[in-house]
């Protein structure tokens, strides 16, 4: 069901120094920085942290749901301005994460960001 999970912070780098320790004791660690987000796992970015300007001290959850095909992915999205949801990035490929990452991002209606992906390359 969950993809991956991510939270914000308003200090990356104090928070980066934190998760490298604590996730490497269970076995994790860094996968992949992209300057202003890191994605830590054993094989994929499973865990993110993340900080963007402004961030304050509610910050918006990302959560991404699983789906088997871009085809769902669009479905989902849809749906998900059909039922409130505020777009912020519409269904594509996403090459910078990985080839084949395809994925549609809404924020719900209590301002999280909230993704559906599949990782299997078709759009």
């Amino acid at each position: 069901m969950i993809d991956h999970l991510g939270i914000n912070c308003t200090d990356l780098s104090r928070a980066a120094a934190f998760y490298d320790r604590v996730l490497g004791v269970l076995g994790h660690r860094r996968v992949l920085d992209v300057g202003v987000a890191i994605g830590y796992g054993t094989e994929g970015p499973d865990f993110w942290i993340s900080t963007f300007e402004g961030v304050g001290p509610n910050r918006e959850v990302h959560v991404a749901f699983t789906a088997p095909d871009a085809a769902t992915v669009r479905a989902w999205h849809a749906e998900a301005l059909a039922a409130g949801a505020e777009s912020l990035h519409e269904p594509r490929l996403w090459p910078e994460y990985h080839p084949g990452y395809y994925g549609a991002f809404v924020r719900d209606t209590e301002g999280n960001n909230i993704e559906a992906v599949c990782h299997t390359g078709d759009s």
